[in-house]
């Protein structure tokens, strides 16, 4: 059976790699976007000070989960002007960063947000009016946008989640440097960390999957469940943040050709409703997915079992791999009734997320029986 994988990023890895900024950027001028912590971290005035004039701008106030409200003046300001004194942007920080970095590399014809929003809810491609390069420098272990195209932007006061993915989205180079991330917090390194093992599984339990993505998968599995738990007790120990670097990396480039399937679909209700971190609402619901997963097909039980061993007690195991962690499993502990969930899972289902799961058919056939 044919298959094939695409990945164009050029990723560039190692500890102490940001000091490559100058040399990547090859003379352009460059926009950084950032969050906000950045600059009290003492990030931002290293890579001033690394940079010098080739750094044409810095927008330092990036929130999590982007929303349109506030990308809107930022956007439209970039277009109306600030544009044409950067080539690159470069993103540092986690996915929030990136997929802002991401939305303001892509220019509508009118240069306005609104049109974005108005193209993205739409469903249709589009061809940007105009486009730059973008270099993302990734300050957590798990996200995965330093090797994908895909950007998530938020409509709060609408309840709506746009997903913003072009041909001209794919980022230029990722530079992954560890040592970005010895100062992430507890929660964020879990959060990040377990985002990174949904990404790995779900690219398995996909009906995208292909041979080089599983083996990316199977690889970033073993590695997570490995050094997760060792990293939350070791959160200084540059050895473990680099192979969690090195995993989520793995994990990206495995979901970067297939995308996400049903828990990354059930995760966005989950955030929009009851606010739960991404990494915590596309994690929790992992056992019940491979539950589902399980069965459905003999090729994908094989590489599941290569990822996660005897396929007969995995749920169980993964359950208590999670919880251990401090992360409940079940949708009661977040407030979610029996009814609900089942309602839940069944709209996910239905999302272009949820129908990459290896299992959405043999769902709607029992739903219609």
């Amino acid at each position: 059976m044919p298959h094939e994988y695409l990945n164009p990023v050029r990723s560039v890895y190692g500890a102490g790699e940001l000091l490559s900024l100058p040399k990547l950027l090859d003379g352009r001028r460059a926009l950084l976007v950032t969050f906000p912590e950045a600059r009290q971290l003492g990030l931002v005035a290293r890579i001033e000070g690394l940079l010098g004039e080739q750094l044409a701008g810095v927008i330092d106030d990036v929130r999590p989960n982007p929303d349109v409200a506030e990308l809107a003046a930022v956007y439209d300001a970039f277009w109306s002007g600030g544009a044409a004194s950067a080539e690159v942007i470069i993103a540092v920080g986690g996915g929030s960063a990136i997929d802002t970095a991401k939305a303001l590399m892509v220019a509508t014809p009118s240069g306005r947000f609104s049109e974005l929003v108005a193209l993205l809810a739409s469903g249709k491609a589009f061809t940007p009016a105009r486009t730059k390069t973008l270099i993302a420098v990734p300050t957590t272990a798990g996200t995965g946008s330093e090797v994908t195209p895909w950007a998530t932007i938020w409509d709060r006061g609408a309840q709506k989640k746009y997903s913003l993915h072009l041909p001209e989205t794919w980022p230029s180079i990722a530079l992954i440097d560890p040592e970005l991330m010895l100062s992430l917090p507890a929660s964020v390194t879990l959060q990040s960390g377990l985002d990174a093992l949904s990404h790995a599984l779900e690219s398995i339990w996909n009906v995208n999957a292909n041979p080089v993505s599983d083996t990316f998968a199977v690889a970033a599995v073993h590695e997570i469940l490995e050094t997760l738990p060792q990293l939350m007790e070791h959160l200084d120990d540059a050895a473990l943040r680099g192979r969690m670097a090195l995993a989520a990396l793995k994990a990206g480039m495995a979901f970067s050709n297939t995308r996400t399937a049903l828990a990354h679909s059930i995760s966005y209700e989950m955030t929009l409703r009851y606010g739960l971190p991404h990494g915590i609402a596309c994690s929790f619901p992992l056992p019940m997915v491979l539950e589902r997963a399980i069965g459905q097909n003999p090729e994908r039980d094989a590489v599941l079992e290569s990822a996660l061993g005897n396929l007969a007690g995995a749920p169980t195991r993964l359950a208590r791999f999670i919880e251990e962690l401090g992360v409940k499993t079940r949708f009661a502990d977040y407030g979610v009734s029996d009814a609900q969930a089942q309602q839940m899972v069944a709209h996910a289902l239905t999302g272009a997320r949820g129908k990459n799961f290896i299992g959405a058919n043999t769902a709607a056939i029992k739903e219609a029986a």
